[in-house]
């Protein structure tokens, strides 16, 4: 009975991280409220204080969420056999969820989020992770480029990152649509 219960506990907390990234995602942290989340699951805030002790606790695991998601689909890219794949692959898989996630990657890039130091803290800390994961794709492109010497293989990820995410901002404020398989290969040709 007690596996069975864990089972259930653990089942309730995913339904609610997964309900709560889609309302964040849409309407950022600040446009949602614990209310919004248990109405939308169809229960009651004390239901959802039994299992988060806050929005905040929830913000949190919502992140790290979605930042295990986007470390799958770098990873898919680092599997590609060229360079060029690789990196063309990392761009649109970036564009793809930046697109699907919409606020939560406002939220990293802009820095929209709450006064809570911990959740500006790990934000941060999911930023230094995101470099470190395309920062060897990045590298790997330059290999053997007679350049791999006179650049600064971290600003030019940082730079790839900071394009990519004034993409999807300048996109989401037009509501428009984006073809992330063309924009990726344009970013190649002026970048690489």
């Amino acid at each position: 009975m007690a596996a069975e219960q864990q089972n259930v506990i653990h089942n309730t907390r995913q339904q609610i991280i997964k309900t709560a990234r889609k309302l964040f995602s849409k309407y950022t942290y600040l446009g949602v409220s614990m209310s919004d989340i248990a109405r939308k699951l169809h229960i009651t805030k004390a239901a959802l204080y039994y299992h988060f002790t806050g929005k905040a606790e929830i913000y949190k695991k919502v992140l790290d969420d979605a930042f295990n998601g986007f470390s799958l689909s770098i990873a898919e890219a680092a599997k590609e056999k060229t360079r060029s794949r690789k990196l063309c692959k990392l761009i649109k898989n970036y564009l793809d969820f930046g697109l699907k996630e919409g606020n939560l990657i406002d939220a990293l890039v802009l820095k929209l989020s709450p006064s809570d130091p911990q959740i500006r803290k790990q934000i941060i800390q999911i930023k230094e992770q995101i470099v470190n994961l395309i920062q060897p794709i990045v590298e790997e492109a330059f290999a053997n480029s007679k350049l791999k010497n006179k650049i600064d293989i971290e600003m030019v990820t940082l730079l790839l990152i900071s394009t990519m995410n004034g993409l999807l901002l300048e996109y989401s404020m037009l509501k428009q649509k984006i073809d992330t398989e063309k924009i990726s290969k344009q970013i190649i040709t002026v970048l690489f």
